[in-house]
């Protein structure tokens, strides 16, 4: 897997981030700029944990599971990519008025990020460079959920579930030319 392709998983993650930077930038009143960069560094730094943590999780099983490892990354990538879709369905937008208390937007770094913990698994078996696509990964959401943050504050809640019906079929795509390449179906 080339670097573009980590660049792709890490827009197709960072989407939910992105729609939670929005949900959070219609609620800043007061320190935009401060709150934007703390925000955008919660999203970042636990997008590039989850898939580090996966990472770790799924070297332990990758040799045993080397046959099936381009199905195991198809499935993943594939199920996040639909959940994301089906998540964007919710037209709410859930925030608490001005407030960034370190219990809340944990909480919200977590649940934006549990799906890099699955992409992980599969960047372990497929032997992925991780730093480098943690860092990508990473900066990537950080620049995503700064832009979120501002959209929110501008636009409102008209582009979350657009981000994320684009985040899903990012990492639906990206699985199936994982599954094709490694069947020898077509060769990037």
């Amino acid at each position: 897997m080339n670097l573009v392709s980590v660049f792709l998983i890490g827009v197709g993650l960072s989407m939910d981030a992105f729609a939670a930077a929005i949900c959070k930038g219609l609620s800043i009143k007061r320190n935009f700029l401060k709150k934007s960069f703390v925000i955008s560094l919660f999203f970042g730094f636990f997008q590039a944990l989850m898939p580090y943590i996966g990472y770790l999780l799924g070297s332990i099983f990758a040799e045993k599971l080397q046959a099936v490892d381009h199905w195991i990354a198809f499935v993943l990538l594939s199920i996040i990519g639909v959940n994301m879709i089906r998540e964007s369905r919710d037209k709410t937008c859930e925030f608490e008025e001005d407030r960034l208390d370190l219990k809340n937007l944990l909480m919200l770094s977590i649940a934006t990020s549990i799906d890099a913990l699955a992409v992980g698994v599969s960047f372990a078996f497929l032997k992925i460079k991780i730093f480098i696509a943690v860092l990508a990964i990473g900066l990537t959401t950080f620049l995503i959920s700064f832009l979120g943050v501002r959209i929110g504050r501008v636009f409102g809640i008209a582009l979350k579930d657009k981000a994320q019906v684009a985040g899903g079929l990012i990492l639906i795509l990206l699985g199936l030319k994982i599954l094709v390449e490694h069947l020898g179906l077509i060769t990037f």
